[in-house]
């Protein structure tokens, strides 16, 4: 390195640099001093009158003053200057010996004020606006950083869940368990040469729980988790989803080990091909193709996975669900009896409960719920005894829960006159004795003729004693008889039937058809899926979905008749059992109307000894 001119560092330079400016500015206030301190300022009347007695050695004319080098200095003043004033005006002020001068008005502040207040007010709108669009999350409010990826991140805790919040999806906890353990001791796994998969999908139905489980990682790994949903990498400008995909990847190799939460990745990763209408350049098939070569690129040695959670698997691209991208896809079902039972002892963790409240008895009454559905159901039963000033949460407040939840809110002001109060009682108890006639069925809970929700008139609810993952042909065609039991009682008692059944026909509609196109339930017709599965997302082609084969006219009109005949034997079914009880259909019927709704208790005490037994759980 070159040493400085004189064997001076560069501080040194620096501060003579100082010197040197401060004794030339020195210099130039000292002559402007010397000057201001020599020449006077006079009126033009005294500058005519020292003319005039010869005081005045040399004249210099400017364009709005004049001056004036006295002969003789004035003490200290050598120079005499005064505004001009036009000649005319002064030979004819100078008659009356009065003095007078010219002011020079200055325009200087307001001209400039003229120029620089209205940018001023420009800039600074223009800043503000910029500022406050920046700051907001949509459309142009992020323009300055709109290739900025807009993943939240979380450290260690940050988020406030772990697994010990999740409860009732044990495998899927087990699978992110191991991923957890890999980030924290990567050493142990890489020993045999194995590494951790790059990409972990989960999949399930809504609310049972995937973004719960990804939240408990990021509060378990101790590592940065950066959380970002699907639909925020999409946005009206070409190519920002793409720009956002490669800012989060660098983000997360640069905080490394870290993990990459995508929620909703159904938004961004549709299959490509899918809805040839919309072209092949389209803005979010750029945004996939920069998210499968960035889980290409990447090493899964350096600690960095990718979870992912949908629950529309089916239309997600193909490449997004080969090896080496998401390796594992990772199930998070809705519970069983005993992951409910699970789930609920977390959500009433500061609820006061009633000492006898079982909380299996609850679980027992929702099959088929989420476990954001049990979250929902602890929330209103709580705030049911709330409302009744109650200082524990009962049985009596969950099943209340559960019937508002499942059938509606009560809508006691909705007033049905005695005859259609009378066809809603015989409906529904047609539902619930062949449901209790039928040998294998599950235990009627509760029959009401309370209207609910937006169409329902009625209720019939059933409790199962056990959680169901195959039927079998005869439990179906007993199923369908319970459906069409209601419009069954209707045909029989009045010798009409009302619009009141539609639902019901829907339903044992659609287990008619799935027995005969899907289960290959039907003899004539083989052991043959006629039927794709039904496609979850709406506007995507069967054929898509699974190359069900077209069908002939002929197989057609044959599936229909098979339909018609589970149908109509059903029905058939359940008006030969009403038949039978006619008596028992009247005074349970009458009981109902009295009472507006009978519980189990109420209904085993009607028909004790008169039917064989409990049945389906069904609603009507």
């Amino acid at each position: 390195m070159a040493e400085p001119v004189g064997g001076m560092n560069k501080k040194q330079v620096w501060n003579i640099g100082y010197w040197l400016l401060a004794l030339l500015l020195m210099l130039l206030l000292q002559d402007v001093w010397r000057s201001a301190s020599e020449v006077a300022t006079v009126s033009y009347s005294e500058f005519e009158q020292a003319l005039a007695e010869g005081r005045i050695a040399e004249i210099t004319v400017f364009d709005r003053s004049i001056s004036g080098r006295l002969k003789s200095p004035d003490g200290p003043k050598t120079t005499l200057v005064a505004v001009r004033v036009e000649s005319d005006l002064a030979s004819r002020l100078d008659p009356y010996r009065v003095p007078y001068r010219r002011v020079v008005e200055s325009n200087f502040l307001r001209e400039i004020l003229s120029w620089i207040l209205p940018a001023a007010v420009f800039f600074g709108l223009w800043y503000f606006l910029i500022r406050r669009m920046t700051e907001s999350s949509g459309g142009l409010g992020s323009f300055m950083s709109i290739g900025k990826s807009r993943a939240k991140v979380y450290v260690e805790t940050a988020t406030g869940v772990s697994f010990a919040d999740v409860a009732g999806v044990d495998e899927a906890k087990g699978e992110l368990e191991e991923i957890v353990d890999f980030l924290k001791h990567p050493q142990d796994y890489g020993r045999l040469g194995a590494h951790i998969p790059k990409g972990v999908l989960l999949v399930g139905p809504p609310g049972t729980g995937k973004t719960l489980l990804a939240r408990a990682v990021a509060g378990e790994a101790g590592v940065a988790f950066f959380s970002i949903s699907g639909s925020e990498f999409v946005e009206m400008f070409v190519g920002v989803g793409a720009a956002r995909v490669r800012d989060l990847f660098e983000q997360a190799r640069a905080h490394a080990p870290a993990i990459i939460f995508i929620d909703e990745l159904d938004a961004l990763g549709r299959a490509r091909g899918a809805f040839p209408g919309l072209g092949g350049h389209d803005e979010k098939e750029q945004t996939l193709n920069q998210l499968l070569v960035e889980m290409d690129g990447f090493d899964p040695s350096v600690g960095l996975i990718i979870l992912s959670a949908t629950n529309r698997p089916e239309i997600l691209d193909p490449a997004l669900l080969r090896a080496g991208r998401f390796d594992r896809q990772v199930l998070v079902d809705k519970p069983d009896r005993i992951g409910r039972v699970q789930i609920l002892q977390v959500h009433v963790r500061k609820v006061t409960l009633a000492p006898q409240l079982s909380l299996d008895e609850v679980a027992a009454l929702t099959p088929g719920f989420s476990g954001a559905d049990l979250a929902n159901l602890v929330n209103e039963a709580t705030l049911l005894a709330t409302r009744r000033r109650a200082d524990q949460v009962t049985l009596a407040d969950f099943t209340a829960a559960v019937e508002r939840i499942v059938a509606g809110l009560e809508k006691k002001n909705r007033l049905l006159n005695p005859k259609e109060r009378e066809a809603v009682a015989f409906h529904e108890m047609g539902h619930a004795l062949v449901a209790l006639a039928l040998p294998g069925m599950d235990v009627v809970h509760k029959v009401s003729i309370i209207p609910r929700g937006i169409g329902s008139l009625g209720y019939t609810i059933q409790r199962p004693t056990e959680d169901r993952y195959l039927m079998t042909k005869h439990e179906l065609e007993q199923k369908i008889s319970v459906l069409l039991a209601g419009r069954a009682a209707e045909k029989l008692v009045f010798n009409e039937v009302s619009t009141g059944a539609a639902d019901d026909l829907a339903r044992a509609t659609d287990i008619a058809r799935d027995m005969v196109t899907r289960y290959g339930m039907d003899e004539g017709l083989g052991c043959m899926a006629y039927e794709p599965p039904r496609p979850t997302a709406p506007g995507i082609p069967h054929d898509w979905v699974s190359g069900a084969p077209m069908l002939a006219p002929g197989t057609q009109a044959r599936i229909d008749a098979a339909v018609l005949t589970l149908v109509m034997a059903g029905f058939d079914r359940a008006t030969a059992l009403l038949q039978r009880h006619r008596a028992l259909l009247e005074r349970t019927a009458r009981a109902l109307l009295e009472k507006e709704t009978l519980d189990e208790a109420a209904l085993n005490e009607l028909t004790l000894g008169l039917l064989p037994q409990p049945g389906l759980a069904d609603q009507g």
